[in-house]
């Protein structure tokens, strides 16, 4: 055990206060952080089925993801246990599998808490989603003789500089962990520089979504709404400091294309309201999907403030900025417009996703821009010229069915975890 683990041990009891705190913070706007909190430490009730599978997805993102790895658990006639961090996350785990998974919210990484956890799940496996690293999670799974494996995992440069500053952790976290599946060499190279011992590279799973076969009926019904003719630009997943950047860019749009709607989808649903008043102060008319459910043409904003139905719009609109790249976040999933056939444009921050958008601007399905007035420029590039957003729509396409493939191979890998 390394010397370090009971050092960060004590930090994470000392930031107990700051933790409630944030929770406390955050439940301002979003009341769901307000509740809940036992499970938070580990005080769950006992779960009435063990021995389930547990699959970790910190938030939205990441369950979506997880979504067809677990509906071949379920498939397999396996139990399930999903965990995730964030309100947004629960929410998305009981609209995509009701009373099929059980669900609670992943223990904070205290010793206490992760032990009480473990001895009221009791899961004969851990599937960490993407790159979660908890020293003392991972501990008490090797104590408790739970494989651990990391699934669809990534590291970039700028994460494993962060883990590398506590090597030593890093290292004992990793070597408790019975196998990663890296999204790509790149990533895998990292990891193993970290200490991780088990890597395979099994692709991204992400390239392995499943969009309903209803999606586009749905989506010609929103289009007919909205004005068939009408161009539909959706800017996606935006953060606070980014809506600005967009209606500064849309302002420039609408002086080229005086029709064309702007589909607005901030990241979390504490922003709806405050979205929605930047966008009146703006001088848009503004259409609510919650209260609107088609819009109309007098709306020059329809602000989507429902969850889980991103899809869907990224099918009815004609480009697709995806958010959390003009703020440094990192950026978020650009697969899903490019498996629909739409340009995707996207800020310079996207270290979350790096890999994909390089593949995705290399085939000429997706551009980069620096700031709002490049957003602008990009946007109104491919709302002006029909033929290259059809290219662009096609090649996005084909990259994602030239990639599928990565859930099988996770599935291969996990077979031998799952055997009687």
């Amino acid at each position: 055990m390394t010397a370090l683990r009971p050092l960060y041990s004590l930090l994470l009891y000392l930031l107990i206060p700051a933790v409630i705190a944030r929770l406390l913070w955050r439940s301002r706007r979003a009341p769901a952080y307000r509740r809940r909190w036992a499970e938070r430490f580990g005080f769950i009730a006992p779960l009435p089925v063990q021995d389930a599978v547990w699959v970790h997805a910190v938030s939205v993102g990441e369950t979506v993801a997880a979504a067809p790895l677990i509906h071949w658990l379920l498939a397999r006639g396996e139990e399930v246990l999903v965990t995730t961090t964030t309100p947004t996350g629960s929410e998305r785990v009981r609209a995509l599998f009701g009373a099929r998974v059980q669900h609670v919210y992943c223990p904070y990484d205290l010793p206490g808490a992760v032990r009480r956890f473990l001895r009221r799940a009791r899961p004969k496996l851990a599937l960490i989603m993407e790159t979660e690293l908890w020293p003392n999670l991972f501990h008490a799974c090797a104590h408790a003789k739970v494989p651990v494996i990391v699934a669809n995992a990534r590291m970039s440069a700028r994460s494993a500089r962060g883990y590398g500053r506590v090597a030593a952790l890093t290292r004992a976290a990793l070597a408790d962990v019975s196998l990663v599946a890296a999204q790509t060499e790149a990533d895998a190279a990292r990891l193993r520089e970290l200490g991780a011992r088990a890597v395979r590279v099994t692709g991204n799973i992400k390239f392995d979504m499943h969009l309903p076969a209803s999606l586009l009926e749905e989506a010609a019904v929103l289009r007919r709404a909205w004005g068939e003719d009408r161009l539909v630009w959706v800017a996606a997943s935006t953060h606070a400091g980014e809506d600005a950047q967009v209606l500064d860019a849309f302002a420039q749009v609408r002086r080229a294309l005086p029709e064309c709607l702007l589909v607005l989808v901030p990241r979390h649903p504490e922003r709806f309201d405050e979205v929605a008043l930047l966008c009146r102060q703006r001088g848009y008319a503004v259409a609510r999907r919650g209260e609107q459910p088609l819009c109309d043409a007098r709306a020059a904003v329809f602000l989507i403030d429902v969850m889980g139905e991103l899809p869907l719009f990224y099918a009815a609109g004609d480009v697709a900025f995806v958010g959390g790249s003009l703020v440094p976040t990192g950026g978020h999933n650009v697969l899903e417009p490019a498996a629909l056939g739409k340009p995707v444009v996207v800020g310079p921050h996207t270290f979350n996703f790096l890999d994909i958008t390089r593949q995705l601007i290399a085939a000429g399905a997706a551009l980069r821009v620096a700031d709002a007035a490049q957003l602008a420029e990009a946007v109104l590039r491919y709302l002006a010229d029909a033929e290259l957003r059809d290219g662009a729509g096609r090649e996005g396409r084909a990259l994602v069915e030239q990639n599928r493939g990565a859930l099988a191979r996770l599935q291969t890998l996990l077979e031998d975890y799952l055997a009687p």
